[in-house]
């Protein structure tokens, strides 16, 4: 067996090695796996879906997210494969995680916040700085309004006008937990930039493979960002549905779709 950096030069022709060379040398690096209490394997439709997470070290800002993408699953893709990537992974990338104490929350967030929704699933704007994020994310006018329209919601026992409101923006916007790997159980994590972009440029990396950014927890889900429009992003959401990459400290924010 080929040890790391000992592939036969002959092989490559003495070029620099190509992204499925360096596949071969990470493939020991990382493993799939199921993360417990979830399924590997879902029917939608009449179709049946692997659901392989992936292992990674720690994301930080000092990470390129096509990097991560190519060292962990790249040795793993397949002819017909999906990767999916978690959107906290790709924001954090993106110097888009900010420290809870380095956010001042203005009166009006402090004031929004008292009125969010309760859910054992994360606490979302439940506190003054992620509100406070979401005012400078959404602008002040727009979370005004979708506050208005969740109240009128309210009325008629309805739940999620605020978010249909005010966008994925919003929506995606993460607080610490008690159960979120650190550091990042002491940040807000916001959503990930022009995550379409992001996907494609992602794919490009990987030859090709389709990318998906998603946004899927204990609740509900979302695909934010496709490599290709062409990609089914409400099949998609339908078999993530579950959240196979896990909330809590599972270090898997990236997994594969595969066709069974």
């Amino acid at each position: 067996m080929w040890g790391l950096g000992q592939l036969p030069q002959e092989e490559f022709g003495g070029k620099a090695p190509s992204m499925k060379q360096k596949g071969l040398e990470n493939r020991m690096q990382t493993d799939c796996v199921v993360n417990e209490g979830k399924n590997k394997i879902v029917e939608i439709s009449g179709e049946r879906y692997e659901r392989l997470a992936i292992k990674t070290h720690v994301i930080t800002d000092k990470d390129d997210i096509c990097d991560v993408a190519e060292k962990y699953a790249a040795p793993h893709l397949q002819e017909g494969d999906v990767l999916f990537i978690t959107e906290k992974a790709v924001a954090c990338t993106q110097k888009r995680a900010i420290p809870v104490d380095q956010i001042k929350p203005r009166p009006l967030a402090r004031l929004l916040c008292k009125f969010v929704y309760k859910n054992p699933h994360g606490i979302g704007l439940r506190m003054p700085e992620t509100m406070e994020m979401a005012l400078r994310e959404c602008g002040t006018l727009r979370i005004l309004f979708a506050a208005l329209a969740s109240a009128v919601g309210k009325l008629f026992h309805k739940r999620g006008w605020f978010y249909k409101i005010a966008g994925y923006k919003a929506s995606s916007i993460d607080g610490p937990c008690s159960y979120t790997l650190p550091p990042y159980n002491h940040y807000v994590v916001l959503g990930p930039a022009e995550p379409d972009a992001t996907a494609r440029k992602i794919s490009e990396r990987l030859g090709g493979f389709p990318v998906l950014i998603t946004d899927i927890n204990d609740l509900d889900g979302n695909i934010l960002g496709a490599s290709d429009a062409s990609l089914d992003r409400k099949l998609y959401v339908e078999i993530l549905r579950d959240n196979p990459l896990g909330q809590s400290h599972e270090q898997t924010p990236m997994g594969i779709i595969r066709k069974a």
